[in-house]
């Protein structure tokens, strides 16, 4: 058997994401038996155990654990190909729109998104510019869905793997704290001083929908970080130019030791779009390179 159904893995990544049958068939909109015999079937055909199933609940094989990777990057695949396949065929339609969707960071860099936007609309045969702002670290499951042709993306917070980019531009970092903070005052500090200040544990960000273990709170969006830092519950460490959403009980003190963020324009390695080649290069050009270097 060298083919899958959607339909299959779709049923087996709910099961192995919700490790539970019940739950599982509750996400589908389905009944539990025939849920589970699904599962039976796909592992007769594939010839492995996916899952261990005993009292204590529902736990993955090393062939599960393969699978489920696998499964999500298929299904990804396959929503991106319906998604820009009904881009494309608007666009294909006499007098039908070209439209690219770009996925941006909610609170990243202003300047630099208008600054590409007007230069891109000037072009004679620019595509319309949809902007999808978008939670933290959330472009590369929307590039990999089809949800967005072409990202904004940041590293070192935002993983590149898979697709294609160019850099854009570099800026350095900043702790943000509470205004009236001892280290506030301080003209530039180092990671180590943010890391372990008394009361003020380190904001946590998601990577891939989880986070790290530690005492400081999960951050899910950006006006949630700014009322937890002027409540003086947390200190985070954000790029230079998120000064422009801080508010008067914010400070920003620049990090004399942390990593260059360098801003790139990412797209799907296998992007075929005249459109998207054209945002590329309008790109490429307002920023030949030499302020992306770390």
């Amino acid at each position: 058997m060298d083919t899958l159904e959607t339909r299959e893995l779709r049923y087996f990544v709910a099961v192995a994401e919700e490790l539970h049958f019940g739950r599982a068939a509750e996400r589908l909109g389905m009944a539990q038996p025939p849920l589970s015999r699904a599962i039976q079937q796909l592992e007769r055909r594939l010839g492995v155990c996916l899952l261990e199933r005993n009292r204590r609940g529902v736990r993955l094989t090393g062939a599960g654990e393969v699978l489920l990777q696998e499964g999500r990057a298929a299904l990804d695949a396959a929503a991106a190909a319906v998604r820009r396949t009904r881009r494309a065929g608007g666009a294909d339609s006499p007098g039908g729109p070209r439209r690219l969707v770009l996925a941006v960071k909610a609170a990243a860099s202003h300047e630099l998104l208008r600054k590409l936007l007007d230069a891109y609309a000037a072009e004679p045969d620019s595509a319309e510019i949809e902007v999808l702002p978008c939670g933290i670290r959330e472009q590369e499951e929307l590039l990999r869905d089809g949800r967005a042709d072409v990202a904004l993306m940041h590293t070192p917070w935002n993983s590149l793997t898979g697709f294609d980019s160019e850099a854009l531009a570099a800026e350095g970092q900043v702790a943000v704290l509470p205004a009236g903070h001892p280290l506030a005052a301080r003209e530039t500090l180092s990671l180590a001083d943010v890391r372990d200040v008394p009361g003020l544990p380190l904001a946590r960000w998601p990577t891939r929908g989880t986070y790290a273990p530690g005492p400081g709170p999960e951050i899910h969006n950006q006006t949630q970080l700014a009322q937890l830092i002027a409540l003086g519950r947390t200190v985070a460490v954000v790029p230079d130019s998120a000064r422009s959403w801080l508010w008067a009980e914010h400070a920003a003190v620049p990090l004399a030791d942390a990593p260059s963020v360098v801003t790139h324009i990412a797209w799907p390695a296998h992007s075929r779009s005249l459109a998207l080649a054209g945002l590329v290069r309008t790109a490429a050009r307002l920023w030949p390179g030499q302020n992306a270097k770390q």
